[in-house]
């Protein structure tokens, strides 16, 4: 098959409001996580040099922060953010917020 079609809500629940896609999409590649997240909620800080993934987090709605290599990037929705795989990342939210987010080598 060509494609592969699932709701995000569809994907592996690996923490309240956090739905990871890859294996649900079927993907070789690339990880894809939506993240529904309440005010105030944050994420845990981590890198991604061991496999050497970038990511990217799109913000679709809400406002936050995301922290890298301890600096404060303000979003708003519309925002993209790319990270390098070395670098330390964080995600704060300031109101509810979705975020969707690509990774790959």
């Amino acid at each position: 098959m060509s494609y592969t079609k699932a709701n995000y809500a569809d994907g592996d629940e690996k923490a309240d409001g956090m739905f990871f896609l890859r294996e649900t999409l079927d993907c070789e590649n690339l990880g894809v996580t939506v993240i529904d997240a309440d005010a105030d909620w944050t994420g845990m800080e981590h890198d991604h040099a061991d496999r050497g993934h970038e990511e990217v987090y799109y913000l679709a709605e809400g406002s936050a922060t995301v922290v890298v290599d301890g600096d404060e990037v303000p979003m708003a929705a519309g925002d993209a953010v790319r990270v390098a795989p070395e670098s330390t990342r964080s995600l704060h939210t300031d109101e509810p917020s979705t975020f969707v987010v690509a990774g790959a080598p």
